[in-house]
């Protein structure tokens, strides 16, 4: 029997249990007119046609469908039509393919949402709201002289209590209760725009659908992103507990350009002060190859302007092979360097926004925590707006800031005197509230 190939690699967005769609690296979709049609890869966006049944069996063989039962097969020339004849069996046919995950799946919201239903999903984010983030949370932080929270949000907030699907409602809520404690235990507030519109570095914790960062390359979702902060910005400007507004979490370097981001930033700058002329106004640097120093020359607003850093000595292979020493002077030889210059420069304050008491170091000691706590703290208590660490509660126990406390592997000490001690509230698993 003559076999036909067809060999692609492509991203698949899940509709439903068994609906698909395939997207290709270069962002179409494939897509079939109908019974007898070819399959192509033509579509700018996903429709009903581009929208297919996919069967399971074992060893990862699948059958692919049409919504009117036409099944697709493979041709000799490697294309794909949807005429096969009949219902395929599970031998080795012109229908018949073999579908391999290659790379990592995708754990954030959208999928959490998606991958469950709504229903199921609601119940799920439910049940973890009500149960992460609670009045316990901020009397734990006041009692350890922690004096504000960093609170990310996905930009379906602005749509609350029905955000468009997959995303479910109950976010408004949430944060409206963490403003609410926060506000009973003097402990202010930074709301963090962490996942954009179509995904503006194409992580899991900014919502991507797929590892694709479409945020830069839409104007209507730059648009959008304005109007979600416009959204917060009146909701939340005059609350006596805000202290800050983040425009956007961690932008790609590979895929955001300077101009892009600036051009956003200072748009973003001028809605915040439509309603506050004393919330600060947060702006990230992009991950990856980027200066930070960047945005210190950008001139994106006047005053009450904060540039936040994030500084992990993890996710490079610089740091695989260090010893606990070797990252204890790095922080001293290069972060602590690069914070001096910035602190001194005549512009925005200076914001660690994200950092944890976790590296690359196996078989490390209790000791080797604290020193290596100790020293970032000392370090990044002199920022000149604060630090905030990632993540007040978390599944992995040196991410896990209450854990590192009640463990005595992170020692706050005396490090807790300069202005703004910042500390961020981040629900595990990169689900935003």
């Amino acid at each position: 029997m003559e076999i036909n190939y067809f060999i692609s690699v492509l991203q698949l967005w899940r509709v439903s249990d068994s609906e698909f769609q395939f997207r290709t690296s270069q962002g179409q979709f494939l897509t079939c007119d109908g019974e007898g049609g070819s399959v192509s890869a033509i579509a700018g966006s996903s429709s009903i046609k581009e929208t297919f049944y996919v069967e399971r069996n074992y060893d990862n063989r699948v059958h692919i469908k049409l919504k009117n039962g036409n099944y697709l097969q493979a041709t000799v020339a490697n294309q794909l039509s949807a005429d096969y004849p009949g219902m395929p069996g599970w031998d080795d046919n012109a229908a018949t393919f073999e579908m391999t995950i290659v790379a990592n799946y995708i754990h954030g919201d959208y999928q959490l949402a998606n991958g469950y239903g709504h229903d199921k999903a609601k119940e799920v984010l439910k049940r973890h709201r009500n149960s992460f983030i609670t009045i316990e949370d901020f009397i734990f932080l006041n009692r350890h002289g922690i004096n504000t929270v960093r609170i990310p949000v996905g930009w379906w907030i602005a749509f609350d209590p029905n955000p468009p699907a997959p995303f479910i409602g109950g976010t408004l809520e949430a944060l409206d209760n963490a403003f609410s404690w926060a506000q009973a235990y003097n402990i202010r507030c930074i709301i963090d725009l962490h996942a954009a519109p179509g995904s503006q570095n194409g992580m899991e914790h900014s919502a991507s659908r797929d590892g694709s960062t479409g945020w830069p390359t839409s104007a209507s979702y730059i648009s959008q992103t304005l109007d979600v902060i416009d959204f917060l910005a009146s909701r939340y400007g005059k609350h006596p507990t805000l202290l800050g507004i983040e425009l956007l979490n961690e932008p790609s370097a590979a895929s955001v350009s300077l101009d892009l981001l600036v051009s956003y930033y200072k748009q973003g700058y001028q809605i915040v002060r439509k309603y506050s002329s004393k919330v600060y106004v947060i702006v990230c640097q992009r991950i990856g190859n980027a200066d930070p120093s960047e945005l210190f020359q950008a001139d994106i607003g006047s005053y009450n302007l904060v540039v936040d850093l994030h500084y992990y000595n993890l996710f490079d292979n610089f740091f695989v092979n260090m010893s606990p020493l070797d990252n204890i002077q790095f922080i001293y030889n290069s972060r602590e360097t690069q914070l001096q210059a910035l602190n001194s420069a005549n512009g925005p304050l200076v914001f660690i926004g994200e950092w944890v008491n976790e590296w690359n170091v196996t078989n490390a000691t209790q000791l080797d925590y604290q020193n290596f706590g100790r020293t970032q703290l000392e370090v990044y208590n002199a920022a000149s707006f604060g630090w905030s660490y990632w993540t007040l509660k978390n599944d992995r126990k040196h991410w896990d800031f209450e854990w590192n406390i009640r463990n005595n592997y992170l020692q706050l000490g005396r490090s807790l005197q300069s202005s703004f001690p910042l500390f961020v509230l981040k629900k595990h698993m990169h689900t935003h509230i």
